[in-house]
């Protein structure tokens, strides 16, 4: 028994998407398991660059984690995983914002950045690539609200235009418009580094 059970963990790996999805939606655990291993470092790296505070970001990712977890029975076709979970990220960060406008910020003096870069690097890459990441995260989280949200969703979630109209209720049109204004101030932000 115990060998089997060694043995599934692999199997799982080996699973899609859909079919983990399926698996988890029939109550069964390791799927789910699986499909939140695969998913924990996108909405993680979303999340980074949509708050700015850690402590959040990790409290915002295990809350989304907790939700696909609860609510992956209300799925009603796996093809559409993802536009429903990038639902419930773009919800938690709503409540985020509406939490935020609600009390002051407090910014702590032993909060250090978040490390998204590769840890294979070779030190003096680690460090350089750790600098500029930072300062590309400086730049995406000081970008307006309604900049920030689509460029996100569409350069590290992949959505379509389409999808983040649907999914942030605009019309294509005014998402084709944030993401090229959003750009073009990173763009002139980032001119110095990139």
């Amino acid at each position: 028994h115990y060998g089997k059970e060694y043995c599934s963990v692999s199997y799982y790996k080996k699973l899609s998407e859909t079919e983990l999805i399926i698996s988890a939606q029939n109550n069964d655990f390791k799927a789910l398991e699986e499909l939140i291993r695969r998913e924990q470092k996108n909405i993680f790296a979303s999340f980074s660059y949509l708050v700015k505070k850690r402590d959040s970001v990790a409290d915002l990712t295990q809350e989304a984690l907790l939700r696909v977890a609860k609510n992956i029975n209300t799925l009603k076709n796996p093809k559409h995983f993802r536009s429903w979970l990038n639902q419930i990220v773009i919800n938690l960060y709503y409540d985020e914002i509406r939490k935020k406008n609600r009390k002051p910020e407090c910014i702590s003096i032993d909060e250090t950045p978040i490390p998204l870069i590769d840890i294979k690097c070779k030190p003096n890459e680690k460090c350089i690539s750790g600098e500029l990441e930072q300062i590309i995260k400086n730049a995406i989280t000081s970008l307006p609200e309604h900049f920030k949200l689509p460029i996100i969703l569409r350069e590290f979630q992949g959505l379509s235009y389409e999808e983040i109209a649907n999914a942030t209720n605009t019309n294509i049109g005014t998402v084709k418009s944030r993401i090229a204004r959003a750009r073009e101030k990173l763009q002139c932000d980032l001119k110095g580094y990139i």
